[in-house]
Formats: C-alpha cells, structure tokens, sequence
C-alpha cells in the first residue's frame, strides 16, 4: 500500500508545481544562507587561529560551505523541474535525475544535521584547542622579535580588550610566565637580578599583568604590578578588587563566544532542514501525481504518493537490491580470478 497517498486534480497538479517552484527559490536563498554562515564561523575562527592548538572545529563552518553550495544546485534543478512539469514533452527527460537528486537532497538534510550535532559535540575539543593555544600565546607574548611570534603579543591584548578578560582561566596565569622580554629589563638593577636568581629557570616573575588585562569600569586608576602585596598600593585589598583586573579567564570567554555563535547558527540550519524536507516531499508528489496521468487525457485525477510501499517494505526492497549487487560484484571478481588462473595454466602448459 502505497505511503501518504494523495488525489490530485489537475487545478491541484497545476497549484502544486506553482507553489514548488516558489519552495525552490526559498531553498536556493536558504542554501546561499547557509554557505554565508559557514564563511562567517570560518572567518570567526581563523581570526583567533593564534590561540588555537588544532583545526578540528574548522569541520562545522567546511560542512556549511560546502553544503550550501550543493543546496543551491539542486534546488535550482528543482526549480527547473517545476517550470518543466506540467508539459508532457519536457518533463520525461528530468525523470531519470529525480531519484540521485533524491539522494543527494536526503544527504543534504543529513549533513546540515551532522553539522548541527558536531557544533555541540565538538564543545570539549575546542575548550581544550584554546587552552593549550593560549597557554602558548601567553608563554610566548613577550617574543616581539622572534620570527614567527612578532605579532603575538598585539593579538593577545586585543584578544583579551574585545572580550574583556584576562589571561588563561583568569589573570593569575601571566603570574607562571615571563611575559617581559630581556631586552626590557635592567640587568643591572638589583630587583631584577633578585627575581631572575629566584627563579629555577631563570626567568623573570613577578605578580603583574599586561595593561590589556586592565578593567575600564574599575573606579580607581588600573594596577599592573605588585597585585598580591597588599602594602603597595594605599587602601588595597587584592582579595576584593574584583574591578582592577578582568576576573574571566579568555579561554571561557572565547568558549562563550563560539557556543553563543553555534546556538545562533543551529535554528538557521533547522529551518533549512524543513525548507529542504518540504522541497523533496513536494517534489516526490508532483513527480508520483504526474506518472499516475492517463497520457489519453492529460485534465483526469490521479493519484500522489511518497513511498509505493509502506516503510517497513521499501527497506526490505532496498536491502534486497543492495545484496543482488554485493552478490553480482562478488561473481564478477570470482569470474575474473577464475578468468585468469585458466591464462596462467595455459601458459604453462604452452
């Protein structure tokens, strides 16, 4: 019995085609709509890709691209389709393309899916790309002259200005590191060389931050060094300044950032989802509608349907054909060994 069986007169074949061939251009747009938020979470990424320790989320915004450009296509062939349907000399020529557009558009859904599901999953492996991607800009800040690391500095400032936080998980982070170059500190200076003899490695520590960790909305002038001692500075209390310094770390807030993108982003593709769900349904009705035509009188009913058969038969159909397949490859290749160890006997025996 065939599945979500449908009349359809002639005024409703005509209606059908009209209101598919509007879904289709809905589709293209929707398609070019997906293509251009894949370029926006792709340029978004490569943007922070400094303080990124691998790729893999880069997955997402390629799946959009690359799948808005295939909804384009097929729904201008949908289109196309539609504009040919109702004339019985156009139409038989786009039959044999319906069902790999059929396919194709299936895959469409499920990939735009797959997007979705990835963006959230992928949450932990990103947290843990910026945090060792951070850790390195924040060890390597200080490295203006070293090729390679010469603008590392500039990003992790206006890193940390436009999202108004501070360091890794938070601003004790620059505290582990030494963030001044050499060619910036006095040597001669008996501070410095107490620091820099403190130290097992050398390096020169000290409880301070760079001025882009500086909170604009705290109500006295920014403090950047000397931030755990609480006598040098006149009524200071480091424990409850929370407005001196931003108190996020940039890992969360770059987290935050991409999550409140992807929440963004995942309704979009869903409603491309049903645009694109709405274009096949009405597709696989207007092509069934239309083989069902008596060609002696092209004005009768007929009758439109999703599946010939039920669910649970199609798939037995479906399952059936693909082992007739593996069974006939399989037959090939034994002929073919068979094939040529009968060349290899007759060659010995020549």
């Amino acid at each position: 019995m065939a599945l979500l069986k449908l009349q359809f007169p002639l005024q409703r074949r005509v209606r059908l085609a009209q209101g598919l061939w509007l879904l289709s251009w809905l589709a293209v747009l929707a398609g070019a709509f997906t293509f251009s938020l894949g370029v926006y979470l792709k340029t978004e990424l490569l943007r922070r890709a400094e303080v990124m320790d691998n790729t893999e989320i880069h997955v997402v915004p390629n799946i959009l691209m690359l799948v808005g450009l295939i909804t384009i296509g097929i729904n201008l062939f949908a289109g196309r389709v539609c504009q040919d349907s109702l004339d019985s000399a156009r139409f038989p020529p786009w039959k044999p393309f319906l069902l790999p557009w059929y396919g194709l558009a299936w895959m469409v859904c499920v990939w735009l899916l797959s997007a979705v599901v990835l963006s959230y999953a992928l949450q932990g492996h990103l947290e843990e790309s910026l945090k060792v991607g951070l850790r390195n800009g924040i060890r390597f800040y200080r490295d203006t002259d070293v090729p390679g690391r010469c603008f590392q500095k500039e990003t992790i400032d206006r890193l940390q200005m436009e999202l108004r936080c501070c360091g890794n998980t938070n601003y004790r982070d620059w505290f582990e590191v030494q963030w001044i170059s050499n060619r910036y500190l006095d040597f001669t200076s008996k501070e410095v060389k107490d620091r820099v003899r403190s130290n097992v490695d050398g390096r020169y520590l000290m409880d301070g931050v760079p001025f882009s960790c500086c909170n604009p909305g705290s109500p006295r002038p920014c403090l950047q060094n000397h931030l755990t001692d609480n006598t040098a500075h006149y009524n200071y209390e480091h424990q409850s300044e929370e407005l001196n310094l931003y108190n996020r770390g940039c890992r969360q807030a770059l987290v935050d950032y991409y999550m409140g993108l992807m929440n963004t982003i995942g309704p979009g593709i869903l409603s491309v989802i049903s645009l694109q769900m709405s274009v096949l349904v009405s597709l696989r009705y207007l092509q069934t509608s239309l083989d069902g035509v008596d060609p002696e009188n092209p004005e009768a009913d007929s009758e439109g349907y999703i599946l010939a058969k039920g669910v649970k038969e199609t798939m037995m159909d479906v399952k059936n054909t693909m082992f007739t397949l593996l069974q006939f490859g399989q037959v090939e290749a034994g002929d073919e060994a068979e094939a040529g160890a009968d060349g290899e006997k007759a060659d010995t025996s020549s």
